[in-house]
């Protein structure tokens, strides 16, 4: 007898999964030589504030401590205070929805408004699981490519992707793998266009937005929301990026004062967030969430970092993407042969990610997150590779 898990049909939607159990990164002996340049992962110690709020919330001060938790009253405060400060409206707590992470946010959020006969555009090259949520949620996926190396917003092609069962609109910024940030006018274009089509259709279309890396921005930018512009968005947050610590869970979902359906989306939030298997974060990550909230890793390290790999690489005659944020270089592999590339830099164990599992076949993404000695190595391996 043969079991097909209804879920097998999702599997083609995430090249992730195929490629991490078969990687030579999976494979390897875990050398603390490793110059480990494939994921957002931490490779120096936890911030000391971080874990020391950690060890306080985990302290019970009342027989409920650790009972049952959905949007605590203080976090959603905080939560709301600081949306307030970064876009200048007025959040309210009741719209803000607790998540394990931004992964459970976006999971949610396409439940909460997309299904069956639905579209979804999403960017390319995506997050890891874009597709994967979508397809999951019963909607369909639809791909607007970003044309390289410059990354930007293509509204003319988000507006001929459009069509009357379009329902909302994915993006990221800054953008994961792009290091792009998306300023205010060409968010003001995007919302532009959504209102136009929303009401022509007369079918409102949803903006996702999500802002994992919205504090991971350099020389002096500042990553603008979309709620600033589309009152249509729905903010999604993860405060594993700000705290460098992805093991550790908690982000959000979080509706503007001026959607129109405010009210209908807080119940299909609610409902959704249920449906997805109970996706509130744990109680510690919540008593903590008001002290963590305006903690952040190093920006300037992690900028340095950028200022040391971009030039390195470009003088070795690559085409490299200085970002404006996120933790990511994007680097062109020598005549486009990526998978060379990446197998030359693990004989060197330095390992970084194929561009085709994010969609960018011929390009490499290197994480930032790489502590300074890493990075002094692994430029070394590329110019014995490249040079």
């Amino acid at each position: 007898m043969r079991f097909e898990s209804p879920m097998a049909s999702l599997r083609e939607s995430v090249p992730f999964l195929s490629f991490i159990p078969t990687s030579r990164y999976a494979r390897r002996e875990r050398s603390p030589r490793d110059n480990d340049f494939m994921f957002g992962n931490p490779h120096e110690m936890p911030l000391p504030g971080y874990v020391a709020s950690l060890a306080r919330s985990a302290v019970p001060q009342d027989k409920d401590w650790f009972a049952y938790k959905m949007n605590e009253r203080l976090p959603t405060e905080t939560i709301a205070r600081a949306l307030s400060s970064h876009t200048g409206l007025d959040w309210s707590p009741d719209d803000v929805f607790l998540t394990t992470g931004g992964f459970a946010a976006i999971a949610a959020s396409v439940r909460a408004i997309a299904g069956p006969g639905d579209e979804v555009v999403f960017l390319s090259p995506p997050w890891f699981f874009y597709e994967l949520l979508i397809r999951a949620a019963g909607a369909t996926p639809v791909r607007v490519p970003l044309e390289a190396p410059a990354f930007d917003l293509p509204h003319d092609a988000i507006a001929r992707a459009l069509t009357p069962r379009t329902r909302a609109v994915l993006i990221n910024s800054p953008h994961n793998p792009t290091g792009r940030v998306y300023d205010a006018r060409a968010l003001q274009e995007l919302a532009r266009l959504l209102d136009a089509r929303s009401q022509r259709e007369d079918r409102p279309i949803f903006l996702l937005s999500d802002e994992a890396y919205r504090r991971i921005v350099f020389d002096g930018r500042r990553a603008p929301s979309p709620a600033e512009h589309y009152a249509r968005t729905i903010v999604l947050y993860s405060y594993g990026k700000q705290l460098l610590a992805p093991g550790q869970r908690i982000g959000y979902a979080a509706v503007p004062p001026a959607m129109p359906e405010r009210e209908a989306l807080r119940e299909a939030l609610t409902l959704a967030i249920w449906a997805s298997g109970y996706v509130f974060p744990n109680a510690l990550l919540q008593h903590a969430l008001p002290e963590i909230e305006s903690q952040c890793v190093d920006i300037s390290a992690i900028a340095r970092r950028r200022d040391r790999m971009v030039p390195g690489l470009e003088a070795m005659g690559l085409q490299v993407v200085r970002p404006e944020g996120t933790f990511y270089v994007l680097v062109r592999a020598p005549d486009g042969d990526e998978a060379r590339l990446v197998d030359r830099l693990a004989d060197r164990d330095t390992y970084v990610l194929p561009g085709s599992i994010v969609e960018l076949p011929g390009w490499v993404r290197i994480s930032l997150t790489a502590n300074d000695a890493m990075v002094e190595r692994g430029l070394a391996a590329f110019a014995s590779v490249v040079g």
